[in-house]
């Protein structure tokens, strides 16, 4: 059944796969009458996920490594309209065809080999969410701080707040995707508002902006500059190179293709610059307010002299924290553990294996400092998704010619089924990008293969798979 572009399993269709070890009802593909996100749904979605802690912080770690403000800024913007493009892409199917990431997967990877790419990004999305719900549970804790002070003596209070947070998050994935929907949908105008809240502040209280926007570059020379601009870059792509894979979680709820794209474009890129001048601009006034640079909102905060402004502002970080966790890191590893084993692991406990994994991979490390959090995370993890996408998109735009036989999808034996489920061209290339990506910090002359992490590996997967299939196609 085609509907504007959107194609619907009749019962015809699925009547025999029911039984499948491949679907369960979280994986099945989503009926058109259940495709209600419009272009205002995906926009709070982004704003939602975007405005957060992370983000706000983000420059931070690009000022510190030498850039100006506007440098900072114009490559975190750039960053997102690259990203967006296999975003867009990468949603096509989603919303044509109402599957999430891991059953588009099944094309390129195999119906077995799929789990491959959906458990690379599931980890990484752990991570993610085990760094959000720290961030969140401090956020808490100096709320509970400054509300009843006798909470500071406690020695297990930072401890005990991260286990609250966490809860908090558990809570939305019982809930399901639709408590997503109507999270982000609630949240996203009122943290823009907080945004521009705090950015009023600063600069009433100074008059202007202060020191960091008049801050000259630390590059000496265009080739210093270069040389920290290209992983930077690497660095804000890999930032949503997630999202960019597992984007047809959401999509498959869209009412066409315009909707799902226009959100996107109108929420990702000016959302990410905003809040990122935002964090600027604030911590920039601080320097004149307090004598020192505070990029943690968290501690500006505590520092306020209004106890109910400090409450409404960190409930406001909280929000932004929440609706962050959940809808980015809560919803493709679901989705990917499932892929598992359908019969066995649905949504809400694919989520609670990946509450638990979270704090397993220790999220305080990964925020010890700047240049583990950008050059060794963010570069890190996107030689890895940077392939996956690349394969992605050259399977269903080139070798599919985006049509796919949704019922083969769910089926073993069908047309997905390659060599005992596993399509080993795609893990050829796979492992042909990453390994191209990451030789680079093991030979110090090709250092900016490493650099340029998630394009080499995208490049390279791409194109192999494209050679791999097309020699298949004509033997």
């Amino acid at each position: 059944m085609s509907l504007f572009n959107r194609h619907e399993l009749i019962e015809t269709d699925v009547s025999d796969i029911h039984d499948s070890n491949l679907i369960n009802h979280d994986l099945a593909p989503t009926k058109i009458s259940e495709r209600t996100w419009g272009t205002y749904n995906y926009a709070a979605l982004w704003i939602g996920m975007s405005v957060c802690i992370p983000t706000y912080m983000l420059a931070s770690g690009l000022i510190a490594g030498g850039m100006n403000w506007w440098q900072a800024l114009l490559t975190i913007t750039l960053g997102n309209i690259i990203v967006l493009i296999p975003m867009i892409l990468n949603a096509h199917a989603g919303t044509k065809f109402g599957i999430p990431f891991p059953i588009l997967a099944r094309s390129s990877f195999g119906t077995i080999g799929s789990n491959v790419p959906a458990l690379l990004r599931g980890i990484v999305a752990c991570g993610w969410f085990g760094i959000q719900t720290w961030i969140g549970g401090q956020a808490l804790n100096s709320m509970i701080t400054i509300l009843f002070p006798a909470w500071g003596d406690f020695s297990f209070g930072s401890a005990f707040s991260f286990i609250i947070f966490w809860l908090m998050n558990v809570y939305f994935i019982v809930k399901g995707t639709e408590s997503i929907k109507w999270l982000e949908s609630l949240a996203a105008p009122f943290l823009i508002l907080m945004g521009f809240v705090l950015l009023a502040w600063a600069y009433q209280s100074v008059g202007s902006f202060g020191p960091i926007l008049n801050q000259p570059s630390k590059f000496q020379t265009s080739g210093e500059f270069w040389k920290f601009f290209i992983p930077s870059l690497t660095g804000m792509v890999g930032f949503w190179a997630t999202l960019s894979l597992n984007i047809p979680d959401f999509t498959r709820y869209a009412k066409s293709q315009k909707s799902q794209m226009v959100g996107q474009a109108i929420g990702l890129p000016p959302t990410m610059a905003l809040f990122s001048f935002i964090g600027i601009a604030v911590t920039s006034a601080t320097i004149i307010i307090f004598g020192e640079a505070i990029w943690d909102p968290v501690v500006l905060l505590s520092k306020f002299d209004s106890p109910i402004v400090i409450f409404l502002s960190l409930v406001s970080l909280l929000v932004a924290t929440l609706t962050t966790n959940i809808a980015a890191n809560v919803v493709s590893p679901a989705n990917d553990f499932s892929n598992l084993y359908p019969k066995k692991i649905n949504f809400v406990r694919g989520g609670l294996i990946t509450a638990v994994i979270g704090i397993v991979m220790m999220p305080w490390k990964l925020l010890s400092d700047y240049s583990a959090y950008i050059f060794g995370w963010l570069i890190g993890y996107s030689s890895f998704l940077g392939p996956i996408a690349g394969i992605l998109i050259c399977d269903y735009f080139l070798i599919r010619k985006r049509k796919l036989n949704v019922r083969d999808l769910y089926l073993r034996n069908g047309e997905y089924e390659f060599k005992k489920g596993f399509n080993v061209k795609s893990i050829y290339a796979l492992a042909a990008g990453v390994f191209v990506a990451l030789i680079g910090l093991v030979i110090p002359s090709l250092r900016f293969l490493y650099d340029y992490a998630w394009f080499v590996g995208f490049i390279i997967a791409f194109v192999l798979y494209f050679i791999l299939m097309k020699r298949k196609n004509k033997g």
